[in-house]
């Protein structure tokens, strides 16, 4: 690989596949640990795992793309030809922002099994949605409390599948006597 590939979107586009599928599989063997449903047709770590092999696939894509760029000739109009820009988040609110929602994730991981699903949930969801402009309080709480709410009712019910519920354990308790 030549010095100047090194700096092209390619090569940025190499580099951020590999980091992903290392976290994909760390993603994938944390799916082990999700305790599964005695007579559940769906088990909890199923739609992660479709989630996580779509990541893959695409990640691959990516990946495979990044290496026919590289060591084939790229022409000079080709956009993965053009200098890549740097990550610098202090010039840069947009990859700060992402770090931040990178962040957010881990934490959403992290404070699942504990606060439960609708909890966290409602959290990062707020979150997010201040970060991209939504300041209408009503807006922000009703969107945060009812579609985790509602996801939460469609999993449990319908779908069977135990979600953690946390500090919210009486709301599936009063559900389940309903």
């Amino acid at each position: 690989m030549k010095s100047k590939n090194t700096e092209t979107k390619a090569f940025a586009n190499l580099i951020v596949s590999l980091l992903l599928i290392v976290f994909e599989i760390w993603a994938w063997i944390q799916t082990n640990q999700i305790k599964t449903a005695k007579g559940a047709v769906v088990q909890p770590a199923t739609f992660p795992r479709i989630m996580i092999l779509g990541m893959i696939i695409f990640t691959v894509v990516l990946l495979v793309q990044s290496i026919i760029k590289l060591h084939g000739k790229m022409a000079q109009d080709d956009p993965m030809a053009e200098k890549a820009e740097t990550l610098n988040f202090i010039k840069d609110k947009g990859v700060l922002a992402a770090l931040f929602v990178i962040l957010l994730c881990a934490l959403y991981v992290l404070l699942f099994k504990d606060l439960g699903y609708v909890i966290v949930s409602f959290l990062i969801c707020g979150i997010i949605m201040w970060m991209i402009g939504l300041r209408s309080p009503v807006k922000l709480i009703l969107i945060s409390v009812l579609v985790p709410l509602g996801m939460w009712l469609v999993f449990y019910k319908m779908l069977k599948v135990n979600i953690p519920m946390g500090w919210l354990q009486f709301l599936k308790d009063l559900v389940d006597k309903i």
